[in-house]
Protein backbone atom coordinates (compact mmCIF):
# COMPACT_ATOMS: atom_id res chain seq x y z
CA UNK A 1 0.00 0.00 0.00
CA UNK A 2 1.46 3.05 -0.45
CA UNK A 3 0.41 5.86 1.49
CA UNK A 4 1.61 9.00 0.11
CA UNK A 5 -0.26 8.24 -3.03
CA UNK A 6 -3.28 7.00 -1.19
CA UNK A 7 -3.23 10.91 0.85
CA UNK A 8 -2.39 12.57 -2.10
CA UNK A 9 -5.80 10.89 -4.24
CA UNK A 10 -7.79 11.67 -1.24
CA UNK A 11 -7.00 14.84 -0.78
CA UNK A 12 -6.10 16.49 -4.26
CA UNK A 13 -7.26 19.75 -3.89
CA UNK A 14 -5.17 20.85 -1.01
CA UNK A 15 -2.16 19.27 -2.48
CA UNK A 16 -2.88 20.77 -5.36
CA UNK A 17 -2.96 24.02 -3.91
CA UNK A 18 0.03 23.40 -1.53
CA UNK A 19 2.12 22.70 -4.62
CA UNK A 20 1.08 25.76 -6.27
CA UNK A 21 1.69 27.63 -3.13
CA UNK A 22 5.54 26.22 -3.53
CA UNK A 23 5.66 26.57 -6.65
CA UNK A 24 5.29 30.25 -7.06
CA UNK A 25 7.65 30.55 -3.67
CA UNK A 26 10.08 28.44 -5.83
CA UNK A 27 9.23 30.52 -8.76
CA UNK A 28 10.75 33.79 -7.39
CA UNK A 29 14.26 31.73 -6.21
CA UNK A 30 14.04 30.93 -9.99
CA UNK A 31 13.21 34.36 -11.21
CA UNK A 32 16.24 35.65 -8.39
CA UNK A 33 18.86 33.50 -10.40
CA UNK A 34 17.71 34.03 -13.46
CA UNK A 35 17.90 37.90 -13.14
CA UNK A 36 21.58 37.70 -11.62
CA UNK A 37 22.46 35.86 -14.59
CA UNK A 38 21.23 38.24 -16.80
CA UNK A 39 22.28 41.15 -14.93
CA UNK A 40 25.91 39.64 -16.39
CA UNK A 41 24.72 39.78 -19.88
CA UNK A 42 23.68 43.09 -19.41
CA UNK A 43 26.24 43.95 -18.00
CA UNK A 44 29.04 42.95 -21.04
CA UNK A 45 26.66 42.89 -23.91
CA UNK A 46 28.20 46.34 -24.72
CA UNK A 47 31.50 45.48 -24.95
CA UNK A 48 31.57 42.25 -25.91
CA UNK A 49 29.59 43.39 -28.71
CA UNK A 50 32.60 45.20 -29.78
CA UNK A 51 35.22 42.58 -29.94
CA UNK A 52 38.27 44.40 -29.66
CA UNK A 53 41.62 43.41 -28.75
CA UNK A 54 42.58 46.33 -25.89
CA UNK A 55 40.49 49.73 -24.66
CA UNK A 56 43.28 52.76 -24.16
CA UNK A 57 41.46 54.89 -21.38
CA UNK A 58 43.10 57.16 -18.91
CA UNK A 59 45.83 56.32 -16.51
CA UNK A 60 45.10 54.81 -13.31
CA UNK A 61 41.31 53.99 -14.24
CA UNK A 62 38.82 51.29 -14.34
CA UNK A 63 37.89 52.28 -18.05
CA UNK A 64 34.60 54.13 -19.33
CA UNK A 65 32.22 51.69 -17.30
CA UNK A 66 34.06 50.99 -13.95
CA UNK A 67 34.62 54.86 -13.37
CA UNK A 68 35.34 57.63 -15.24
CA UNK A 69 37.46 57.75 -18.16
CA UNK A 70 38.80 60.76 -20.38
CA UNK A 71 41.30 61.47 -22.88
CA UNK A 72 42.09 63.89 -25.69
CA UNK A 73 40.78 62.74 -28.70
CA UNK A 74 43.65 62.52 -30.98
CA UNK A 75 44.69 59.59 -29.06
CA UNK A 76 43.39 58.03 -31.84
CA UNK A 77 45.49 58.45 -34.22
CA UNK A 78 48.70 57.79 -31.50
CA UNK A 79 47.45 54.55 -30.99
CA UNK A 80 46.77 54.07 -34.80
CA UNK A 81 50.56 54.50 -35.53
CA UNK A 82 51.78 52.13 -32.71
CA UNK A 83 53.06 48.99 -34.34
CA UNK A 84 51.15 45.72 -34.03
CA UNK A 85 47.70 47.84 -33.99
CA UNK A 86 45.58 46.94 -36.88
CA UNK A 87 42.23 49.53 -36.17
CA UNK A 88 41.51 52.44 -33.35
CA UNK A 89 38.30 54.08 -32.75
CA UNK A 90 37.28 56.47 -30.34
CA UNK A 91 34.18 56.16 -28.35
CA UNK A 92 32.59 58.37 -25.64
CA UNK A 93 29.84 56.70 -23.31
CA UNK A 94 26.97 58.46 -21.41
CA UNK A 95 23.10 58.12 -19.90
CA UNK A 96 20.50 60.81 -21.11
CA UNK A 97 17.01 61.34 -20.10
CA UNK A 98 14.64 61.69 -22.99
CA UNK A 99 10.81 61.42 -23.80
CA UNK A 100 9.36 58.99 -26.42
CA UNK A 101 5.31 58.54 -26.91
CA UNK A 102 4.93 60.67 -24.00
CA UNK A 103 6.93 58.30 -21.21
CA UNK A 104 10.38 59.20 -20.06
CA UNK A 105 13.40 56.93 -21.70
CA UNK A 106 16.49 56.48 -20.33
CA UNK A 107 18.93 55.79 -22.98
CA UNK A 108 23.14 54.37 -22.48
CA UNK A 109 24.35 56.31 -25.74
CA UNK A 110 27.65 55.20 -27.28
CA UNK A 111 29.53 58.09 -29.28
CA UNK A 112 31.39 56.47 -32.28
CA UNK A 113 33.31 57.42 -35.53
CA UNK A 114 31.30 56.69 -38.34
CA UNK A 115 33.43 53.72 -40.09
CA UNK A 116 35.92 52.71 -37.00
CA UNK A 117 35.67 50.43 -34.33
CA UNK A 118 33.01 50.94 -32.07
CA UNK A 119 29.94 50.99 -33.84
CA UNK A 120 26.28 48.69 -33.33
CA UNK A 121 27.83 45.38 -33.96
CA UNK A 122 24.38 43.68 -35.48
CA UNK A 123 20.81 45.66 -36.79
CA UNK A 124 18.12 43.63 -36.53
CA UNK A 125 16.34 45.99 -38.82
CA UNK A 126 17.04 49.39 -40.40
CA UNK A 127 20.84 50.51 -41.27
CA UNK A 128 23.75 52.31 -39.85
CA UNK A 129 24.52 55.76 -39.45
CA UNK A 130 24.86 57.56 -43.05
CA UNK A 131 25.07 61.18 -41.66
CA UNK A 132 27.32 63.29 -39.28
CA UNK A 133 24.52 64.51 -36.78
CA UNK A 134 21.26 63.83 -35.73
CA UNK A 135 21.01 59.71 -36.59
CA UNK A 136 20.64 57.51 -34.13
CA UNK A 137 20.48 53.81 -34.00
CA UNK A 138 18.99 52.74 -30.69
CA UNK A 139 17.82 48.67 -29.11
CA UNK A 140 14.39 48.03 -29.72
CA UNK A 141 13.95 47.56 -25.93
CA UNK A 142 13.48 51.57 -26.18
CA UNK A 143 9.97 51.57 -27.91
CA UNK A 144 11.86 53.37 -30.36
CA UNK A 145 10.61 53.18 -34.24
CA UNK A 146 11.83 53.03 -37.29
CA UNK A 147 11.98 57.10 -38.79
CA UNK A 148 11.13 57.86 -35.27
CA UNK A 149 12.67 61.78 -34.02
CA UNK A 150 13.65 61.74 -30.88
CA UNK A 151 14.72 64.81 -29.01
CA UNK A 152 17.69 64.33 -27.20
CA UNK A 153 20.55 67.00 -25.23
CA UNK A 154 20.18 69.84 -23.47
CA UNK A 155 19.17 71.53 -26.64
CA UNK A 156 16.64 68.79 -27.46
CA UNK A 157 18.07 67.97 -31.18
CA UNK A 158 15.83 65.87 -33.06
CA UNK A 159 17.60 63.02 -33.65
CA UNK A 160 16.06 60.58 -36.37
CA UNK A 161 15.98 56.45 -35.82
CA UNK A 162 17.62 55.21 -39.08
CA UNK A 163 18.61 51.71 -37.05
CA UNK A 164 17.47 49.13 -34.49
CA UNK A 165 19.53 46.47 -32.41
CA UNK A 166 18.57 43.74 -30.07
CA UNK A 167 19.21 42.69 -26.58
CA UNK A 168 22.24 45.57 -26.35
CA UNK A 169 21.60 47.20 -22.78
CA UNK A 170 23.67 48.60 -20.09
CA UNK A 171 24.30 47.10 -16.55
CA UNK A 172 21.22 49.25 -15.12
CA UNK A 173 19.26 47.71 -18.23
CA UNK A 174 19.36 50.77 -19.81
CA UNK A 175 18.54 50.45 -23.56
CA UNK A 176 22.02 51.30 -25.98
CA UNK A 177 22.08 53.57 -28.50
CA UNK A 178 24.56 54.86 -30.76
CA UNK A 179 25.19 58.07 -32.64
CA UNK A 180 27.90 59.64 -34.29
CA UNK A 181 31.08 60.70 -31.51
CA UNK A 182 30.72 64.71 -32.51
CA UNK A 183 27.34 64.75 -31.78
CA UNK A 184 27.79 62.72 -28.41
CA UNK A 185 30.72 65.11 -27.90
CA UNK A 186 29.01 68.08 -28.35
CA UNK A 187 26.13 66.26 -26.01
CA UNK A 188 28.20 65.16 -22.90
CA UNK A 189 31.30 67.81 -23.07
CA UNK A 190 29.23 70.87 -24.38
CA UNK A 191 29.99 74.80 -22.61
CA UNK A 192 26.94 76.30 -21.78
CA UNK A 193 27.06 79.47 -23.66
CA UNK A 194 27.02 81.90 -20.29
CA UNK A 195 30.24 80.66 -19.73
CA UNK A 196 31.42 81.11 -23.15
CA UNK A 197 30.95 84.44 -23.44
CA UNK A 198 32.26 85.09 -19.90
CA UNK A 199 35.46 83.60 -21.45
CA UNK A 200 35.18 85.80 -24.68
CA UNK A 201 34.30 89.01 -22.28
CA UNK A 202 37.66 88.16 -20.23
CA UNK A 203 39.96 87.86 -23.49
CA UNK A 204 40.18 84.05 -22.79
CA UNK A 205 40.56 81.63 -25.83
CA UNK A 206 37.19 80.01 -26.30
CA UNK A 207 36.88 76.48 -24.50
CA UNK A 208 36.40 73.72 -26.70
CA UNK A 209 36.34 69.87 -25.70
CA UNK A 210 36.41 67.42 -27.87
CA UNK A 211 38.07 64.52 -24.97
CA UNK A 212 36.42 61.08 -25.80
CA UNK A 213 35.96 58.17 -23.05
CA UNK A 214 38.24 55.41 -24.58
CA UNK A 215 40.09 54.18 -27.87
CA UNK A 216 38.91 50.64 -29.03
CA UNK A 217 42.22 48.66 -30.64
CA UNK A 218 42.19 45.72 -32.75
CA UNK A 219 45.37 44.75 -33.53
CA UNK A 220 47.08 42.99 -36.41
CA UNK A 221 47.24 39.06 -36.54
CA UNK A 222 50.07 37.30 -34.22
CA UNK A 223 50.91 41.04 -32.66
CA UNK A 224 51.61 40.80 -28.99
CA UNK A 225 49.34 42.11 -26.75
CA UNK A 226 52.05 42.38 -23.76
CA UNK A 227 54.08 44.57 -26.13
CA UNK A 228 51.77 46.90 -27.24
CA UNK A 229 50.55 47.12 -24.05
CA UNK A 230 53.54 48.56 -22.29
CA UNK A 231 54.23 50.60 -25.48
CA UNK A 232 50.94 52.57 -24.80
CA UNK A 233 51.38 52.41 -20.73
CA UNK A 234 55.28 53.25 -21.15
CA UNK A 235 55.45 55.95 -24.25
CA UNK A 236 51.91 57.53 -24.24
CA UNK A 237 50.87 57.93 -20.31
CA UNK A 238 47.91 55.96 -21.02
CA UNK A 239 46.40 52.90 -19.58
CA UNK A 240 45.69 49.99 -21.82
CA UNK A 241 43.75 46.67 -20.38
CA UNK A 242 42.38 43.86 -22.39
CA UNK A 243 38.73 42.73 -23.02
CA UNK A 244 38.69 39.78 -20.59
CA UNK A 245 40.03 42.73 -17.86
CA UNK A 246 37.64 45.44 -18.69
CA UNK A 247 34.84 42.64 -18.50
CA UNK A 248 36.17 41.25 -15.14
CA UNK A 249 36.30 44.91 -14.24
CA UNK A 250 32.37 45.34 -14.89
CA UNK A 251 31.86 42.29 -12.74
CA UNK A 252 33.90 42.88 -9.78
CA UNK A 253 32.54 47.10 -9.63
CA UNK A 254 29.41 47.07 -11.42
CA UNK A 255 27.39 44.75 -10.53
CA UNK A 256 29.13 42.64 -7.72
CA UNK A 257 26.92 44.24 -4.85
CA UNK A 258 23.14 43.78 -7.21
CA UNK A 259 24.20 39.83 -7.66
CA UNK A 260 25.35 39.06 -4.03
CA UNK A 261 21.55 41.17 -2.64
CA UNK A 262 20.33 38.68 -5.35
CA UNK A 263 22.43 35.88 -4.15
CA UNK A 264 20.94 36.63 -0.19
CA UNK A 265 17.31 36.78 -1.61
CA UNK A 266 17.41 33.61 -2.88
CA UNK A 267 19.24 31.66 0.65
CA UNK A 268 16.53 33.50 2.36
CA UNK A 269 13.54 32.17 0.15
CA UNK A 270 15.52 28.35 -0.31
CA UNK A 271 15.21 28.36 3.63
CA UNK A 272 11.48 29.66 3.98
CA UNK A 273 10.89 26.73 1.63
CA UNK A 274 12.30 24.70 3.33
CA UNK A 275 10.29 25.74 6.70
CA UNK A 276 6.87 25.15 4.73
CA UNK A 277 7.87 21.94 3.27
CA UNK A 278 8.52 20.88 6.48
CA UNK A 279 5.51 22.24 8.04
CA UNK A 280 3.51 20.62 5.11
CA UNK A 281 4.82 17.10 5.32
CA UNK A 282 4.80 17.53 9.06
CA UNK A 283 1.26 18.52 9.37
CA UNK A 284 -0.13 15.45 6.54
CA UNK A 285 2.43 13.14 8.83
CA UNK A 286 0.53 14.30 12.31
CA UNK A 287 -3.01 13.59 10.37
CA UNK A 288 -1.57 9.68 9.40
CA UNK A 289 -0.46 8.69 12.79
CA UNK A 290 -2.81 5.89 12.99
CA UNK A 291 -2.34 4.77 9.76
CA UNK A 292 1.35 4.72 10.57
CA UNK A 293 0.59 2.85 13.52
CA UNK A 294 -1.36 0.44 11.89
CA UNK A 295 1.17 -0.17 9.13
CA UNK A 296 3.56 -0.70 11.83
CA UNK A 297 1.09 -3.02 13.77
CA UNK A 298 0.92 -5.31 10.59
CA UNK A 299 4.76 -5.56 10.48
CA UNK A 300 6.03 -2.85 7.81
CA UNK A 301 9.34 -1.94 8.47
CA UNK A 302 10.67 1.51 9.25
CA UNK A 303 12.21 1.84 6.27
CA UNK A 304 8.91 1.65 4.43
CA UNK A 305 7.48 4.13 6.39
CA UNK A 306 10.31 6.59 6.23
CA UNK A 307 10.20 5.88 2.35
CA UNK A 308 6.69 6.92 2.46
CA UNK A 309 7.42 10.55 4.12
CA UNK A 310 10.42 10.90 1.55
CA UNK A 311 8.39 10.01 -1.54
CA UNK A 312 5.39 12.55 -0.32
CA UNK A 313 8.03 15.28 0.62
CA UNK A 314 9.21 14.76 -2.89
CA UNK A 315 6.30 14.91 -4.88
CA UNK A 316 5.49 17.98 -3.28
CA UNK A 317 8.71 19.80 -3.76
CA UNK A 318 9.23 18.08 -7.36
CA UNK A 319 5.88 19.49 -8.53
CA UNK A 320 6.20 23.21 -6.73
CA UNK A 321 9.37 23.20 -8.79
CA UNK A 322 8.11 22.09 -12.24
CA UNK A 323 5.34 24.32 -11.49
CA UNK A 324 7.75 26.88 -11.08
CA UNK A 325 9.93 26.49 -13.87
CA UNK A 326 6.71 26.71 -16.19
CA UNK A 327 5.35 29.95 -14.98
CA UNK A 328 8.85 31.85 -14.95
CA UNK A 329 9.06 30.39 -18.66
CA UNK A 330 5.57 32.00 -19.49
CA UNK A 331 6.35 34.88 -18.13
CA UNK A 332 10.58 36.27 -17.97
CA UNK A 333 10.04 38.05 -21.19
CA UNK A 334 7.44 40.16 -19.30
CA UNK A 335 9.71 41.43 -16.55
CA UNK A 336 11.90 45.48 -16.71
CA UNK A 337 14.68 43.17 -16.49
CA UNK A 338 16.54 40.47 -18.65
CA UNK A 339 15.55 37.27 -17.23
CA UNK A 340 17.82 34.35 -18.95
CA UNK A 341 17.56 30.78 -17.36
CA UNK A 342 20.61 28.98 -17.56
CA UNK A 343 19.96 25.04 -18.01
CA UNK A 344 23.21 24.40 -15.46
CA UNK A 345 21.65 27.25 -13.01
CA UNK A 346 18.11 25.02 -13.18
CA UNK A 347 19.83 22.03 -12.19
CA UNK A 348 22.09 23.32 -9.74
CA UNK A 349 18.32 24.40 -8.46
CA UNK A 350 16.59 21.01 -8.80
CA UNK A 351 19.43 19.72 -7.06
CA UNK A 352 19.17 22.14 -4.04
CA UNK A 353 14.96 21.28 -4.11
CA UNK A 354 15.81 17.91 -3.57
CA UNK A 355 18.50 18.26 -0.96
CA UNK A 356 15.64 20.86 1.00
CA UNK A 357 12.58 18.24 0.66
CA UNK A 358 14.98 15.20 2.54
CA UNK A 359 15.88 17.86 5.16
CA UNK A 360 12.65 18.82 5.76
CA UNK A 361 11.35 15.26 5.89
CA UNK A 362 13.58 15.24 9.19
CA UNK A 363 11.23 16.10 11.26
CA UNK A 364 8.08 13.71 10.30
CA UNK A 365 10.16 11.08 10.01
CA UNK A 366 11.36 11.23 13.84
CA UNK A 367 7.34 11.80 14.25
CA UNK A 368 6.71 8.79 12.70
CA UNK A 369 9.45 6.73 14.36
CA UNK A 370 8.02 7.54 17.51
CA UNK A 371 4.66 6.47 16.86
CA UNK A 372 3.83 3.00 19.00
CA UNK A 373 2.13 0.70 17.12
CA UNK A 374 -0.37 -0.43 19.53
CA UNK A 375 -1.88 3.50 19.03
CA UNK A 376 -3.75 1.84 16.06
CA UNK A 377 -6.34 -0.15 18.30
CA UNK A 378 -7.08 3.06 20.30
CA UNK A 379 -10.32 4.27 20.39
Amino acid sequence: MNLAMRDIRHNKLRFALTGMGLGLLLALVISMAGIYEGALEDALSLPRSVSVDLWVVQPRTKGPFAEPSRIPRDTRELVQRIPGVAEAGAVTFQTVQTVAHGVPLRLFIQGYEPGRLGGPAELASGHGITESHYQIVADVSSGLLLGEKVPIGPYQDLYTVVGLTRGMVDSAGNPAAWITLLDAQTIQFNIPPPLQRREKAAGRTQLVNKDVNAVLTLLQPGAAKELVTQEIDRWKHLSAVTQQVQESYLTEFVINKMQRQLGLFMIILIVVSTVVIALVVYTMTMEKIRSIATLKLIGASERTIIGLILQQALILGIGGFGFGVALISLIKDYFPRRVQMEQGDVAILFGIVIVVCLLASTLSVRLAAKIDPASALGG
